[in-house]
């Protein structure tokens, strides 16, 4: 028998044995029914996310007047309108701002908080759930709490500037430093999230690994570099993800302390969008601005999945 027949034949016997061997109510391949299972998920998708998402695209192509229930649609000239407005510009720029100075501190700080409290014991319990127990706090309780700590003559850091003989200082109304105190309450609001993800990473390596740096008489140092670091990594991309996700939302902080002043300089793009919308009733131009929040949103996005990528590779 040639080589060619030999072949054939075996083809021909192995697709026989797989025949005998399928049960009578199988089907080879994919089916459609199959997608009966994630049809409930794309339902609720398709009405939270992909419906809002259009409706809203629509609406910052159309001028509304929420008043007589009518609109008008001027196309891209609420995008023209943002482009040549120096509050979106500014409150853009604050955005950004917000953004790099918060989202690094949110990894670092993150971090090492969890370094130094993964170890057992109650004290590293304790200082686990004080650091993650603000997080569980309202926008308003810690925003009414820093108020009282940054009051100009008689809060807490005055007192303390007072007791050292300094001058005190009004922080909230200091274009320099309304910004970055935000970006101090906000750490200090949330830093609980980043922590325990970092924990939870850290918890997954295994210790063997640790006790091998530990036989080749490797540092602290090389150990976080070379064994810890890397191990993470991906945890360390989740929490820098997630929090310029998180942080180009940021409003409460600056609407509750600030109200977006002195003079335009702590505004993010979410208060404006807030401000346009329901105080201005421009709901057009309230909803080109959150459209542009979105495209903003997802080149960030985007860059960093792209930039860890790269790195990884």
């Amino acid at each position: 028998m040639s080589a060619t027949a030999l072949s054939a034949a075996t083809a021909a016997t192995a697709a026989a044995a797989s025949t005998r061997h399928r049960s009578p109510g199988a089907r080879a391949g994919a089916h459609w029914s199959n997608a009966l299972f994630i049809a409930p998920f794309l339902v609720v998708y398709g009405l939270l996310l992909v419906v809002p998402l259009a409706k809203g695209l629509w609406i910052s192509l159309q001028e509304v007047d929420m008043l007589s229930h009518s609109a008008e649609f001027v196309g891209l000239r609420n995008y023209h309108e943002l482009w040549a407005d120096a509050i979106f510009r500014t409150a853009v720029r604050n955005t950004f701002a917000f953004v790099l100075m918060s989202t690094p501190v949110f990894v670092a700080l993150g971090l090492a908080l969890a370094l130094a409290l993964n170890r057992p014991g109650r004290v590293a319990a304790t200082l686990r759930a004080i650091f993650f127990g603000s997080s569980v706090l309202s926008v308003t309780i810690v925003t009414l709490v820093w108020k009282l700590v940054l009051m100009p003559h008689q809060g807490l850091l005055a007192n303390m500037t007072h007791a050292l003989g300094l001058p005190s200082v009004s922080l909230l109304t200091s274009e320099t430093w309304a910004l970055p105190m935000i970006v101090v309450v906000t750490v200090w609001w949330i830093i609980g999230l980043p922590m325990m993800l970092f924990l939870a990473a850290l918890q997954q390596i295994p210790h063997e690994v640790y006790e091998a740096a530990a036989l080749d008489s490797a540092s602290r140092w090389r150990t976080l570099r070379h064994v810890t670091l890397p191990a993470i990594r991906r945890t360390v991309a989740l929490v820098a993800i997630v929090e310029v996700i998180l942080q180009f939302q940021m409003f409460g902080q600056a609407h509750l302390m600030t109200q977006g002043g002195p003079n335009d300089s702590s505004r993010p793009i979410v208060q404006f969008i807030y401000e346009a919308g329901f105080q201005h009733w421009t709901l057009g131009y309230a909803a080109a601005a959150s459209q542009v929040l979105f495209a903003i949103m997802l080149i960030a996005m985007a860059a960093q999945v792209w930039a860890r990528r790269k790195e990884a590779q």
